[in-house]
């Protein structure tokens, strides 16, 4: 199998992955698909499941969390497990897409992109659904990282 072939199954297996949390309900802290899970537990099984390593498991946090810590915390965890960022114009359907609400404060919300135009996410009125990346979203893009491949045995 070529570079170029591994890759596109690479990301067709990430964005499958994500794409089979749709409808999972909403529950903070929660990461299990079909029964419930934030936007990081999400993230972070499908990371699991890909790359074949647990991503580390956050300390409890509240809703609130990235509004008073002033710590990039997903930032810092994507650079750690994934690399640096990918810059927007690079990124591609399975790459893990961080946002930011607004400016001065830490990026809080994480999805998996699907396509150029959509992403898998769990948002809180709504559980794990796909959206379309229109402008309001793509504004607050913080980060872009790609999942690494699994460790071969």
């Amino acid at each position: 199998m070529s570079n170029l072939d591994w890759e596109a199954s690479h990301r067709a297996r990430i964005v499958d992955a994500a794409r089979s949390w749709i409808g999972t309900p909403y529950r903070h802290q929660a990461s299990r698909k079909g029964v419930g899970c934030d936007c990081l537990g999400l993230v972070r099984a499908i990371y699991e499941e890909i790359a074949g390593r647990p991503a580390e498991a956050p300390e409890p946090y509240q809703p609130d969390w990235a509004e008073r810590s002033g710590v990039d915390r997903l930032i810092e965890a994507a650079r750690r497990h994934c690399g640096g960022p990918v810059p927007f114009a690079q990124a591609r359907a399975g790459d893990i897409v961080l946002f930011r609400w607004r400016g001065g404060v830490a990026a809080k919300h994480a999805g998996i992109l699907t396509g150029p135009d959509h992403f898998v996410h769990a948002y809180e009125a709504a559980g794990v659904i796909e959206s379309a990346l229109v402008f309001s979203w793509r504004r607050r893009i913080a980060a872009i990282h790609r999942i690494p491949p699994p460790i071969p045995f």
